[in-house]
């Protein structure tokens, strides 16, 4: 169903851009604003702009706010852009509970892979290649019995993303401390302090594959490579990666397809 009213729930050149691919297409659009952004450019981008109650990063996480403005002016679609609220299932389904489509995933999808543990369960009814780890949540006896037996481990938070809660462990180090700033990065991240132990991989590459689905069909737009970080956080993407074999690149892209078509 085309949208015919598209609200931007971000700011700055990705809110931008989102604005002119929509302006391409015709579909008038809304962008909204924070207390201190009132001059960004991103509001002189889009057909109509609408203030945020707040300043700063906050104002553009207030869920009840967005869908509420995008409601009063009679857009049928939300373009979360990146970063903010766009991985946020939360977000996703006070849309969907409003009638109004989310630009992205579906909530459930959110949820599902906002959760590494779930994601793996699904890689693994699927036969996707995986990594040992601990069956569930784990505690720190299951961390240092983990650690034992394989030598090397990575503990990640349960939830989100974007490299926080996630430190690696060799034998010899304090594994109570790590596990605890762990724990305690992913409560104060995400809201929720689980953690889990997976062996680790050393000098491993992080490559991405990125996916678009219209509800009834996936397709991949190949693989970026993003090993070149700072404190597990991205610096530079390069796409194709240089650095695998064809027939690796066909294994992840087609393993990226099955689990995006569940």
């Amino acid at each position: 169903m085309p949208v015919e009213k598209l609200l931007v729930a971000n700011r700055g050149e990705i809110a931008i851009r989102v604005a002119r691919a929509a302006g391409d297409l015709d579909i008038p659009t809304v962008s909204v604003f924070s207390s201190d952004d009132h001059l960004s450019l991103h509001t002189q981008a889009t057909d109509y702009s609408e203030g945020l109650d707040g300043s700063g990063v906050s104002a553009y996480l207030d869920i009840g706010q967005i869908v509420e403005i995008a409601v009063s002016t009679g857009c049928d679609a939300v373009h979360p852009g990146y970063g903010f609220l766009a991985e946020n299932a939360d977000f996703a389904r006070a849309l969907e509970e409003v009638g109004l489509n989310f630009v992205g995933p579906t909530s459930q999808q959110l949820a599902l892979f906002g959760d590494k543990l779930a994601a793996r369960d699904l890689a693994s009814r699927l036969n996707v290649p995986l990594v040992p780890a601990t069956s569930g949540s784990a505690s720190l006896e299951e961390v240092v019995d983990f650690l034992e037996e394989h030598g090397a481990i990575m503990i990640k938070a349960v939830a989100g993303g974007g490299g926080r809660g996630m430190r690696k462990v060799l034998k010899g180090d304090d594994v109570a401390a790590v596990y605890g700033r762990c724990q305690s990065e992913a409560l104060s991240s995400f809201g929720i302090g689980d953690v889990y132990a997976e062996q680790l991989i050393e000098k491993a590459r992080h490559l991405e594959v990125q996916i678009i689905g219209d509800g009834s069909s996936v397709a991949h737009l190949s693989e970026r490579e993003c090993t070149l970080q700072r404190q597990n956080q991205k610096i530079i993407e390069v796409a194709p990666s240089p650095s695998i074999s064809s027939e690796v690149r066909e294994l992840l892209t087609e393993s990226a397809i099955r689990m995006a078509s569940e």
